[in-house]
């Protein structure tokens, strides 16, 4: 199987998780667009995640999805196990700034 190693970019204190390739995949839902007056300038592979944002989605257990084709309408998810313990990393651990590679 597949799996993949978050590094942490701007804590080096912080030790590095590996993530399924699910996870993997639902990042796009938690990363802070590029063009945002505070995110740097960012590598290929490498993400940023806003730590109000971790905070919020850690202490309220869900997180909401806009609709591609209807942007009125949004769906709130609740976090699973996995996305609950990378949020947990995130805050507990003050990173932002991530860098992904697969690891098998």
């Amino acid at each position: 199987m597949v799996s993949f190693r978050i590094t942490p970019m701007d804590n080096s204190a912080a030790t590095p998780i590996d993530i399924s390739e699910r996870m993997r995949s639902q990042l796009v839902y938690f990363i802070t667009p590029s063009d945002a007056p505070h995110v740097p300038p960012l590598k290929a592979d490498e993400y940023w995640i806003d730590t109000d944002s971790a905070t919020q989605w850690l202490e309220e257990g869900v997180f909401e999805v806009v609709s591609p084709l209807d942007s009125e309408n949004k769906t709130t998810i609740e976090l699973s196990e996995e996305q609950e313990l990378f949020f947990e990393w995130l805050v507990t651990h003050q990173v932002r700034h991530i860098r992904l590679h697969k690891t098998a």
